[in-house]
């Protein structure tokens, strides 16, 4: 099975889309998803995921099955994990001023590729500590 990277994006309207890039040519059709929230969106792309195989089996045409890896573009993973983290916390995390984060998450800068993966190692990092949690 391919797998493909399905990007998930916030709109200015507050809503969240997912698709794929359609200059990645690993799948033979589109498909985009929408939601008020990441999940919905998600939801929303796998359910058109299904209804494109439904589609390509009754035209009796080939399809091909994809695995989907999501991928968050900086503003729309921090709009929606500020619902879980703050951005002073995201602050002290990152080493990146609360106040630069918080032009990211309303789209009025957007961040250079090197910032882009600082913030990427960091939570990447940070989940692999609150892996090693246990309680008990």
């Amino acid at each position: 099975m391919n797998k493909v990277k399905a990007f998930i994006e916030r709109g200015n309207d507050g809503t969240y889309g997912v698709y794929v890039d359609l200059k990645d040519n690993t799948l033979n059709y589109g498909i985009h998803g929408d939601g008020q929230t990441v999940e919905e969106a998600i939801a929303d792309f796998q359910e058109s995921y299904a209804n494109m195989q439904r589609f390509y089996e009754e035209e009796g045409r080939p399809f091909v099955e994809a695995e989907f890896e999501y991928h968050y573009d900086t503003a729309s993973f921090l709009g929606y994990y500020t619902e879980y983290f703050s951005l002073a916390g995201l602050s002290r995390l990152t080493g990146i001023h609360q106040g630069q984060l918080s032009h990211y998450v309303t789209g009025r800068r957007n961040p250079s590729k090197r910032t882009i993966e600082r913030i990427d190692r960091s939570i990447h990092q940070f989940a692999a500590k609150l892996n090693k949690v246990q309680f008990g």
